[in-house]
Formats: C-alpha cells, structure tokens, sequence
C-alpha cells in the first residue's frame, strides 16, 4: 500500500521534550507521543498529573518502570507508526500502556501486540492513570511531592498549545477523528483563559491555539458566559490576546464569522495568521469530501480579510489523489492555488483508513498519479512560496528566538511562521545574549524557498 512518509502527513506533532529529573526510588513513566499537537496537549496532561503523584517522566524506555505510548489512527500509515512505536517500547521496555486516538480500537492493537498492559482510547486520563497505578504503584514523597506541580510541557518553554475543545461535527468521508474522538465538546472559557495566564505568567511567549474545529468552538454550549468570558472564538481571541503573549490561530474553518478576527489582527490583538483546513478546490470533490463547496465564495473571503489586514498569512493542507479526483478536477485546484496566492501550503496524498467512508468510492487514483500529482502541486505552491518570501527582503518585522546553536546561528520565526510546520528566519551574527523565547527585530537581507534570513536591527 503506497503511504505518506511521515513529513508529508497533517498529523505530525511537534518533538516531545522531557525535562525532568528523578529523587532514589522514585517510580519513572516512560512517554512516546506520537500524533498532532492536540494530542501532544493529552500527553502533557497525562504527565502533569502523573508528576503531581509522585512519578518521574523518563525521556528514554531504559530509565522507564513502564512506557506510556499515545498514539495516532489519523491515516493508516499514522497507525502503521503507532504499531512499530508499541513494538519498539516492548522491546526495549516491555511494559506498555497504550493511549490516544488508535487506543479507540483495542482489539487491533492487541491483535498485533498481545502483551501490552492496558489500551485505553483518547483524553481518557482517569483509564491511563488507573493502568499506571496497578503496572507501577505510586510511591510518593510527602516533602515534595505534595506541594503543588507546575504542568509539565512537552514543548520549548516559551511557547505551548491551548486546547478548547474535543471533538468535531464534521462528517468529512476521509476523517474518523469524530468517531475516535467524539462530537464538539468545547472547554469553558473562563478555564481556557485561567490556564492561559498560568502559561504566560510561567514565561510562555506564545499560545498555539488548537482544536479539531477551532471555528466552532462553543456552539455546543451556545457560546455561554461563565465569569465573565463567552465561549465564542472571537470573544477568546480577544480576551486571549489581552495576555501580552502571541496568540496564533489553527484548524480555523472559513465560517462567515471569521471574518471578525480578522479585525483584532490588523490591530495587533492576535497574529494575522490563519490555519484554514481547505483539503481541495474543485466543488465535486469537495462534495465526495462532504465537505462545503464553494471554493468561489473562499476565494471572495480570502480578498475581503486581506483588505482588511494586508499582512495576514494563510496556511492551508490539501488532499491530492481523493478517489474520483480527474485531471480536470486537479487542475482547478492548481488554477485555484494560483489565484488564492496561500503563504503557506501543505498537501499529502489521499490514503484510506480504516473506517473511513472514503474507502467505498469509485475510482480511487493509483498511486503513481497521485505522487505526479502532488510533485505538480508542490512545485507551484514552492514557487508561491518563494516569490513571497522574496517580497519580504528588506522589511522589518519581529522574530521570537527558538534556538540558539553551537556556532551562535539563531533560528527564529516570523509571525508567519507557526513552529514546526512553516518556516524559519535565521540570524547569524550578533546574536550574543539572545536566548530561545526572545523577541527581537530584524530586517530581512535574503529569502529562499521557506525560510528567511536576517540582521538585527534592534540597535545591537
């Protein structure tokens, strides 16, 4: 079966970084977190809780009592890595816990790997704290581990992912996250801002907003106020971007009610970024998606929100290869992408999962046409790419710092740039003094394909 590698896949979350040390005889779990970022957000909930009875997180299996392994059934070659995950924590552990989106179907991970102690489904906390007790009994320390614990971040200090909400009330063909993960079921938003203070009072610098459907977060609570904060993505936008961090949107469906965020980033309130989920352009195909079909009236809000914020960046994912797609169809999306004019574009190629309606249409492309076609794909949205970096050479903009390497070459990111997943700017001299989580100014000298490079410009 031809399948995406992993750089080509939606989701991918970013690496996991452990940061903790352990006291003797203290009971140490072992973490693999695999999938998108929401579910890195479970893992560090997981962790968090964990830390607070006692454990130490270990960042490899052989310090590790027990592995805990959160996994994805995103695609089918997202649950081939799961499985080889699970595999490769027994080997080298032998001690499993298995958790998250591909624990929704149990008796396929123990088909393949019998031994593993529990498998419990996604955001099921209480399941997977339940397993680790019985596989590793806590033993905690009154003089310290009783006082409070700080939540445990499996990414860079300053920056982390805000989760509000579970779930999602698309029926898209080719997804079964709603089946894994449920209906919306959106967080207060009194509890969204509160934890968001606690991150940017710890030094976070910026908050990677997420959910499966960010746009409709609170419609199933019917955008209700508690403590004075309304569940409704503009109202947590704003009350979000009060906090003094940057404040980047993602999985934002193009909603008529969108386009009231687009005035809090042409005032400097939230980035002027958007994270769209588009999949593709053609109105059959987005029909056999069953997903909405107007590409037209996309492209018509895509004017309206650069008018009013001439500076904002669009990224979108795309799916080449669905099943019935023709040439005429791919070829729209081309002539499409040409018009949209995205800054940042990621596409992978249509795969079937497990489960999915998707797998029961006609047609469905071979695989060396969906490989030519996404070659096609990617050398236009490079070449996009590339004649809108080159536009930013000579500007000046701010960049936060993400790290600082042995030679003293700092990668940095624009506002444009969400980590991970778009690009970098580099600096590479007079950077003594800068530390990851700073914010600096600079003016960009050269520009490639993604990525940018700059000289501070901020007086030093």
């Amino acid at each position: 079966m031809s399948q995406n590698p992993p750089q080509l896949r939606p989701d991918i979350a970013p690496r996991a970084l452990m940061r903790d040390s352990t006291r003797p005889g203290q009971p140490t779990i072992g973490m693999v977190s695999l999938g998108c970022p929401k579910a890195l957000v479970d893992s560090e909930r997981i962790l968090t809780r964990l830390r607070a009875e006692g454990y130490a997180i270990s960042p490899d299996y052989t310090g590790a009592d027990a592995v805990i392994v959160n996994t994805c059934g995103f695609l089918d070659s997202a649950k081939a890595e799961s499985l080889d995950a699970i595999g490769e924590a027994l080997t080298e552990n032998g001690r499993v816990i298995v958790t998250g989106c591909l624990g929704a179907e149990p008796d396929y991970i123990t088909g393949a790997h019998p031994k593993v102690l529990a498998v419990t489904g996604p955001h099921q906390y209480e399941q997977v704290l339940d397993a680790v007790h019985k596989a590793v009994p806590p033993k905690p320390d009154p003089f310290v581990d009783l006082l409070p614990a700080s939540s445990v971040s499996l990414t860079p200090r300053h920056y982390s992912y805000l989760k509000i909400s579970e779930g999602c009330n698309h029926k898209c063909k080719f997804c079964i996250i709603p089946d894994m993960r449920g209906k919306l079921v959106s967080r207060p938003a009194h509890a969204i801002i509160r934890e968001a203070e606690k991150l940017v009072e710890a030094g976070v610098r910026e908050l990677l907003v997420i959910s499966q459907d960010t746009s409709a977060y609170g419609v199933d609570i019917k955008h209700a106020e508690d403590r004075g904060h309304r569940a409704h993505i503009t109202d947590l936008a704003r009350d979000l971007g009060s906090l003094g961090a940057w404040v980047r949107l993602h999985y934002v469906y193009p909603y008529p009610h969108v386009r009231d965020l687009i005035p809090l980033m042409a005032d400097g309130l939230i980035l002027p970024y958007l994270d769209i989920p588009f999949q593709h352009a053609h109105p059959d195909t987005l029909k056999r998606m069953a997903r909405p079909a107007h590409a037209e009236r996309t492209l018509d809000h895509i004017a309206a929100w650069r008018d009013i914020c001439p500076d904002i960046t669009l990224r979108s994912t795309f799916i080449v290869g669905y099943p019935g797609e023709t040439e005429a169809e791919f070829q729209t999306l081309l002539d499409w992408l040409d018009e949209a004019q995205l800054d940042r574009v990621g596409c992978f190629q249509y795969e079937n999962v497990a489960g999915a309606r998707a797998n029961a249409l006609p047609d469905h492309v071979p695989a060396e046409v969906k490989a030519d076609r996404w070659d096609r794909f990617m050398q236009k949205a490079q070449a996009i790419s590339e004649a809108k970096l080159a536009a930013k050479v000579g500007q000046v903009m701010q960049v936060i710092v993400d790290d600082i390497d042995e030679d003293g070459i700092a990668t940095c990111r624009t506002k444009a740039d969400a980590p991970e997943i778009d690009g970098n700017l580099f600096i590479d001299e007079n950077t003594d003094g800068l530390a990851a989580g700073d914010i600096v100014t600079v003016e960009v000298d050269e520009a490639g394909e993604y990525d940018l490079w700059g000289t501070r410009a901020d007086g030093v």
